[in-house]
């Protein structure tokens, strides 16, 4: 039986790298006795499980010292004015499926002579706020008064990411990694973030987050796919990041659902807060978050009583919670978007594109689960 000399120190690194204890992975994993910095050496066998258990490349134990991971787009999200610490391996790994997905719809489109997408990179942050959010407003054409219409708030950001995957954006929506169920992506790590490209652009939208967040973060993202800018960002209507593009992404994304001048003709300072919020809410099918936002922009919250207000609101919408389960076809295309399920597929059954790799990026390996989403997709 083949056995492996691996070092505690890079057990010790998979370990806080996942997140987990290590009293617990040693539950699991007997063959972990550990005395310091000694470790009993484990089979094959038994490596790749503890590499399957904390989410880390086998190949990464057999390193002398523990590698120093680094996110492969940029990093705008802050904390207390400061840049978040070690991305989790749920973030990377979602990451890196999405730029594969990127990089086979990138060939696919120029390979069909789909033409360069120029609202990609029209934009700056010398840009106006207002102009800003009407040429992205213009270009999916999905007006204020369309959305106001909308039945539900959740018809309202299906809406919203329909327009935008005709317009010729990958909009993903998903909680967990891949098609893993046990892989829930955290919220509090990050909302979305964007990979621009003139052929492929993907925005990410964090499935696990609450649905009310879900349309800021859509709406943030897309203003990152307008200047052009690659990112991982902090989607957030109540965040202060130093950093002028995500305050410029913000300030779109507020003016892009409720714009400034509308609201201050409907908004009534005199009414009370709750039902205030609730009722503009309702109509713009937008978060009360982003309510109390531009009720900060009007100068009607300020200081304290604004993140108090604003505090108060997220923890409510979190004790809420999210639905979950449905139909898994339906559930598929919204992972990995309409636009990108329906070329691969598409694809496949043309015999441009292997089964292997369609799968892979799909995650799923049966060949009944992709004739049964193409009937879905009506491709087939």
């Amino acid at each position: 039986m083949t056995r492996v000399a691996v070092k505690i120190e890079m057990l010790r690194w998979a370990r806080d790298r996942a997140g987990l204890d290590m009293h617990e992975l040693r539950d699991r994993f007997p063959w972990i006795e550990t005395d310091g910095e000694a470790v009993a050496n484990p089979t094959l066998k038994q490596l790749e499980a503890f590499s399957s258990a904390t989410h880390a490349p086998v190949g990464f134990f057999f390193l002398s010292k523990p590698p120093v991971e680094q996110l492969p787009i940029p990093d705008f999200r802050t904390v207390g004015g400061h840049r978040v610490g070690r991305p989790s391996p749920d973030l990377l790994d979602t990451i890196y499926l999405c730029q594969q997905r990127q990089e086979w719809y990138r060939d696919y489109a120029r390979s069909t002579r789909e033409e360069k997408l120029p609202f990609v990179g029209s934009l700056t942050v010398a840009n106006d706020v207002v102009t800003a959010a009407d040429a992205i407003r213009n270009e999916l054409k999905f007006s204020i008064e369309e959305r106001q219409q909308c039945p539900t708030w959740s018809d309202a950001l299906r809406a919203f990411i329909q327009r935008s995957d005709d317009a010729g954006i990958m909009a993903t929506v998903s909680g967990v990694v891949g098609n893993n169920n046990h892989r829930r992506l955290n919220p509090d790590e990050f909302r979305g973030f964007a990979l621009a490209d003139e052929w492929a652009p993907i925005v990410f939208i964090n499935g696990a987050d609450t649905k009310a967040a879900q349309m800021f973060t859509l709406a943030h993202e897309l203003a990152h796919i307008w200047l052009g800018q690659t990112a991982l960002s902090d989607a957030d209507a109540n965040k202060n990041n130093a950093q002028k593009i995500e305050i410029w992404c913000n300030a779109v994304a507020a003016e892009l659902l409720v714009p400034l001048r509308l609201f201050e003709r409907e908004f009534s300072p005199i009414a009370p807060l709750r039902g205030e919020q609730d009722r503009l809410a309702r109509r713009y099918k937008v978060s009360t978050l982003v309510i109390l936002r531009r009720m900060k922009d009007v100068g009607a919250l300020v200081g304290d009583d604004f993140r108090t207000a604003y505090g108060a609101e997220v923890a409510r919408l979190r004790s809420l919670g999210g639905g979950s389960g449905g139909n898994f076809y339906l559930t598929q295309t919204a992972r990995v978007s309409k636009r990108f399920a329906r070329a691969i597929v598409s694809s496949t059954l043309e015999g441009q594109t292997l089964h292997r790799d369609a799968f892979q990026l799909l995650g799923f390996s049966k060949v009944a689960t992709l004739h049964e989403l193409a009937h879905t997709l009506g491709v087939a």
